[in-house]
């Protein structure tokens, strides 16, 4: 891959098919997201948009978006009322990956995260996710919960 630089920028409603189709390449995303109707992702980037707390990123090179992530900052009470960060919905497009691309991501999140005054930045991956696992270890996270999820 090409050694050009890249750029980090809020996405826009236009990047939304280009994110459900990185979203949807993997085994799980390609399960649950369904490129044929943008519908109900232009809403929830309608809502992502307006919300301060909600940052939807897009990762450019030479112009073209080769990787995404969303990050949300949670104003608590917890730890003396630490605000932390969430990350979510983390992809690379597969010919970037191994290209260190990632790893640039998981930090602009990192560094976002402190400008926007976060002490703390936590995500979660997929239990079958092991390969994920210990790259987010590699980069300084700790496995310190279980998470748990319920369908509504």
């Amino acid at each position: 891959m090409s050694a050009s630089e890249v750029t980090y920028r809020k996405a826009t409603l236009d990047d939304v098919s280009t994110i459900v189709a990185l979203l949807m390449d993997d085994p799980l995303g390609a399960g649950r997201e369904d490129p044929d109707d943008l519908a109900p992702y232009a809403r929830a980037f309608a809502q992502i948009a307006t919300d301060p707390h909600q940052v939807l990123a897009v990762a450019e090179r030479d112009g073209v978006v080769v990787g995404t992530l969303q990050l949300t900052t949670i104003p608590g009470l917890s730890r003396r009322g630490t605000t932390r960060a969430q990350v979510e919905g983390v992809r690379v497009r597969a010919d970037e990956r191994g290209t260190g691309l990632g790893t640039q991501l998981i930090e602009w999140a990192v560094e976002e995260a402190r400008r926007q005054g976060c002490a703390l930045i936590q995500l979660t991956s997929d239990s079958s996710r092991a390969g994920a696992h210990r790259f987010y270890e590699r980069l300084g996270f700790t496995a310190s919960h279980v998470g748990f999820k319920r369908e509504l």
